[in-house]
């Protein structure tokens, strides 16, 4: 692979005008269809076969009326007054009239008749239907509904919107994702000592990001997919997209330090070196994005291709755009000789240092670092999952305010509102009102229930619908449990000859998460096996992809725990801005076991490959350590770094799933790149000695040899043998 790549980089060299003009048509073109011809983001997570997705597909088909976006208009008087004063009641009726002739709008609910007012007549609601689902509503229509209530508001009412038509857009690109980049550019500065090659990772990802996300926003048009996509797909896209020119980039100058190493040259060996572990790298980031698919669920499925494409975006620009650049640039990046009293200062030295303290007391380094790890993840033991309701949202938003309201006047239980749906084809006619009414007595008879609403009927009775709702809230723990053992009814419901489903929101965001749950073992199961599989290949070894495989374990159980700790448990939320705790998204564990396996591979493959590329050349086990790390310690910092700095700028978004999302990969590279690459593993590879490098005579024969280092390269090992022979020399001074 390193000869391929060599040869493939002077190609790109010698004709960088047309690599760069091909990928500013690329960007231009994907651009222009992303922009003009982009289709609609869904805000709802559904997954087939789950029973509050069979139960909207039965309403689709019997009920359409009661299957379509649902805008809940909340409004509340001044403290003291009451809706029903006449002046302020004439102002809502007069509203809602507005509301009613709003395009799309099919029903609007009269808060008076439907007795939708709380008991001191100070908060009420008026649900408005809406024709189309949800993710169909348009943006024109939520602004005109919003304009109808302008005379409530002028008599004196606070006005506030919930309800599914109305859940707000996901948006990036605000001042904490920029603070990001910036500080990113910072590190960038730091770790290759020039501003020209600091701004070069940042254009060359921006180019791969752009292409990439503007392409899935084009694939809105014919894939449906939720808004989170898109950000997954920016998030990771930039991260990755700037550690890769960053490898390669950081190699290049390395080899720039021999006044006689000859630029072209140079650039083609960073790319066979450097970016053949892209490449590897890459490819474990794209297969784990990929393995989303194997959950069965398809908005994350979706996700995951979504982000995978952007990768592979991020690689293929690596190795292709990155030396095209690296050759307009030319000696402008051949870094200026370091020298210390006179003497030159040795490469590394930090990482040097690091790696001999690590490996001084590898025992007692690799006990602490496993039992501090273990302590941050115990939260996780308590993990809940689920979906975020209004309350996680912003509390200046119309949301969230609703949300309170509603709570104030209804109880907390009702914005968890539970829909009993009942089939009642199989149920002969004369049967049917008895056995939806003793239904309605069954549910409302529940200990967790606080009403039962009375059953609407479609037109020729077959269908049935009670609004349950609960006496807690939807993150509530008891909320879930209610839900299933409202279930339990079905089989009285099954011998009448109807069927019964628990749907609406909170029903839907509890199947989800435990779709989730039966699919993580799994999910867990192939990524380790995959991490075993691909760096056996990579280093020809088999006890360092345990330990790599270990390691990632620790990392994701330490960021579950932390993410918890936040999110669930509540702590730093003002510092966060976080407006209240509940559970963990539901989809958060799978995305960042797969994103994290990735990322935790890339660190791994760059670390370890210099360690087996000094092993390789010298036979020294316990020396190969400690020069990895002073070859690479510097590079893999500031590449977690960057990433940390991506990921935690989006931790500031308003977008609750997103915030927890940028928390738990922010937080999870910290802690994988830190603690289990750069301190656990050359604990672990001193340990090991010789051992770590060895494969059984089988095994060996049938492992293809991948040369990820380069070790075949065109005169590699005259080069290898001067790199050892000034490690020693700068060792012994």
């Amino acid at each position: 692979m390193a000869s391929r790549l060599y040869n493939w980089a002077r190609w790109a060299i010698r004709r960088r005008g047309r690599v760069a003009a091909v990928w500013l048509l690329l960007l231009a073109v994907v651009g222009g269809l992303g922009i003009t011809l982009h289709g609609k983001v869904t805000t709802e997570f559904s997954v087939p076969g789950i029973e509050s997705q069979q139960a909207q597909d039965v309403l689709k088909e019997k009920f359409p009326q009661a299957a379509g976006g649902v805008a809940r208009v909340v409004f509340a008087a001044p403290e003291g007054q009451k809706l029903t004063a006449p002046k302020t009641s004439a102002a809502l009726e007069a509203s809602l009239k507005k509301a009613a002739r709003v395009s799309g709008v099919v029903d609007v609910a009269d808060p008076f008749k439907s007795r939708t007012v709380s008991a001191d007549q100070r908060i009420g609601y008026a649900d408005v239907r809406f024709g189309q689902q949800a993710s169909d509503v348009s943006q024109e229509a939520k602004d005109a509904l919003s304009d109808a209530m302008a005379q409530a508001r002028d008599a004196g009412l606070e006005v506030e919107f919930g309800g599914s038509a109305m859940e707000p857009k996901t948006e990036v690109g605000g001042p904490a994702e920029i603070v990001g980049v910036v500080v990113a550019f910072a590190v960038l500065a730091l770790a290759l000592g020039s501003l020209v090659a600091a701004g070069l990772p940042l254009l060359t990802a921006l180019v791969g990001v752009a292409i990439g996300v503007l392409g899935v926003e084009f694939m809105t048009r014919h894939v449906e997919m939720t808004s989170t996509a898109t950000v997954l797909a920016l998030m990771i896209g930039l991260a990755v997209g700037i550690d890769y020119a960053l490898f390669i980039i950081s190699r290049h100058r390395e080899q720039l330090a021999d006044p006689d190493q000859d630029v072209e040259d140079s650039i083609a060996r960073a790319v066979a070196t450097a970016g053949g572990a892209v490449v590897f790298a890459g490819a474990t980031v794209i297969i784990a994005l990929a393995a989303l698919a194997v959950t069965g669920i398809p908005f994350l499925t979706v996700m995951g291709l979504a982000a995978a494409a952007t990768v592979a975006l991020a690689v293929l620009v690596a190795v292709s755009l990155v030396p095209a650049a690296l050759g307009f640039l030319g000696e402008r990046l051949r870094p200026r000789a370091l020298r210390t009293e006179g003497r030159e200062r040795a490469p590394g030295a930090w990482g040097l240092a690091w790696g001999r303290a690590v490996t001084r007391k590898p025992l007692l380094v690799l006990l602490a670092g496993v039992i501090g790890l273990l302590a941050l993840a115990a939260p996780a033991r308590d993990l809940r999952l689920g979906l975020p309701s209004n309350a996680s949202q912003p509390v200046d938003s119309t949301q969230h305010k609703s949300y309170d309201l509603l709570t104030d006047g209804f109880g907390p239980g009702f914005n968890a509102t539970l829909t009993a749906v009942v089939d009642l084809d199989g149920v002969p006619a004369a049967d049917r009102t008895a056995t939806v009414t003793e239904l309605r007595t069954a549910l409302a008879g529940d200990r967790g229930v606080a009403v039962a609403a009375a059953p609407v009927t479609n037109g020729d009775s077959t269908l049935a619908v009670i609004a349950v709702v609960p006496k807690t809230g939807p993150d509530a723990q008891a909320t879930t449990d209610l839900v299933h053992r409202l279930r339990e009814n079905a089989s009285t419901v099954e011998k009448a000859g109807g069927t019964l489903y628990i749907a609406g929101q909170t029903a839907a965001a509890i199947d989800v998460a435990g779709k989730l749950s039966d699919a993580l073992p799994l999910f867990i199961a192939i990524i380790v096996i995959l991490a075993l599989i691909l760096l056996t290949i990579a280093f020809r070894s088999l006890l360092v992809p345990v330990k790599a495989a270990l390691g990632f374990l620790l990392s994701v159980a330490a960021s579950l725990g932390a993410t918890v700790w936040v999110f669930q448990d509540g702590h730093l939320n003002g510092v966060l801005d976080i407006p209240s705790a509940g559970p963990v998204t539901s989809f958060l564990p799978v995305l960042l076991i797969g994103v994290l396996f990735g990322l935790a591979m890339d660190y791994e493959v760059f670390l370890v490959s210099r360690m087996r590329e000094h092993y390789e050349h010298t036979g020294d086990a316990a020396e190969a350590v400690t020069q990895g790390m002073a070859r690479s310690g510097r590079v893999v910092s500031a590449a977690a770094l960057i990433m940390v700095a991506v990921f935690g700028g989006f931790v500031f978004n308003h977008d609750p799933i997103i915030k927890s999302i940028g928390f738990a990969l922010a937080f999870g590279v910290f802690v994988d790149a830190f603690v289990v690459r750069m301190t656990l593993v050359p604990a672990a590879m001193a340990l090991l000695g010789r051992r770590a490098w060895g494969l059984p005579d089988w095994l060996d024969r049938v492992t293809p040899d991948v040369d990820i280092e380069g070790a075949k390269l065109p005169g590699r090992a005259a080069a290898e043998e001067e790199e050892v022979e000034r490690d020693k020399a700068a060792s012994v001074r």
